[in-house]
């Protein structure tokens, strides 16, 4: 494998690293917003401050220029005087001097003027996008504590809902149901014993009634035996009498 190769190899294998951790870079941000509005928001200010400096710099360029006009004319006016004085006492020699002076400097303030202008625009520009900067800085934070408050409001809300989700009530639900078959068939089997004694103590006590049925017919049967001997007819004979009474009319029809 020549030199190529290997260079080869050692690139792929450095864009594999970058790969992996840029990846594994993105993962964190995601877990942690916060840190990164931090970041972004602290390299604006810094930003910020690098920019602010600049546009000191230049106002104060801007403001040193002013002053040098200021005084080229406070001197263009003092030349004007004394070329004034110079003719009037007749010394051309120096009125020349004077003249050719107030030239120069008439034309060291033309130059200063534009150079004044010129600055002074990039002086309004510079202040204008240092407006800017610091109110996208201010934006910036408001973004946070919105998109952080909404994310808060999504992870509690994710955290409810999953709270929920295991909140599963089928095998509670399940015993519940078995526990109500239960009581009902309970209720189901007291009910046929209930039932099953009432039948018997109906049978019983009509035996008992049929006793004392008995016990009044003998009682009856004896007072008329002792009342009226004649005509008394034990209610033994007199049931099978009705009985046979009533058997013979539904012989001849048969």
């Amino acid at each position: 494998m020549g030199t190529n190769g290997h260079r080869g190899i050692v690139a792929r294998l450095r864009d594999l690293v970058n790969g992996v951790f840029a990846v594994w870079m993105r993962e964190r941000e995601v877990e942690r917003p916060d840190a990164v509005y931090e970041r972004v928001i602290g390299e604006r200010v810094r930003q910020y401050a690098e920019l602010k400096r600049a546009v000191a710099g230049i106002l104060y360029m801007r403001n040193k220029i002013e002053g040098e006009l200021s005084g080229r004319r406070s001197e263009l006016a003092r030349l004007h005087d004394d070329i004034g004085r110079a003719v009037q006492r007749g010394d051309d020699e120096v009125a020349l001097v004077l003249i050719a002076q107030k030239d120069a400097l008439l034309q060291d303030l033309e130059r200063g003027q534009r150079e004044l202008e010129e600055v002074s625009a990039e002086c309004e520009s510079a202040k204008t996008n240092l407006v800017k900067f610091r109110a996208e800085i201010r934006s910036l934070e408001r973004e946070k504590v919105r998109m952080l408050a909404q994310l808060a409001s999504a992870r509690a809300r994710r955290r409810i809902q999953s709270a929920f989700e295991g909140l599963s009530t089928e095998g509670e639900m399940k015993a519940l149901e078995s526990v109500r078959e239960e009581i009902e068939r309970l209720k189901v089997e007291s009910r046929i014993e209930l039932d099953m004694d009432s039948g018997l103590e109906r049978r019983v006590r009509a035996i008992r009634d049929e006793a004392k049925l008995d016990a009044a017919r003998r009682e009856l049967d004896e007072l008329k035996r002792r009342l009226s001997p004649s005509l008394f007819v034990p209610a033994a004979a007199m049931r099978e009498v009705v009985t046979v009474r009533a058997e013979q009319p539904a012989a001849a029809n048969g």
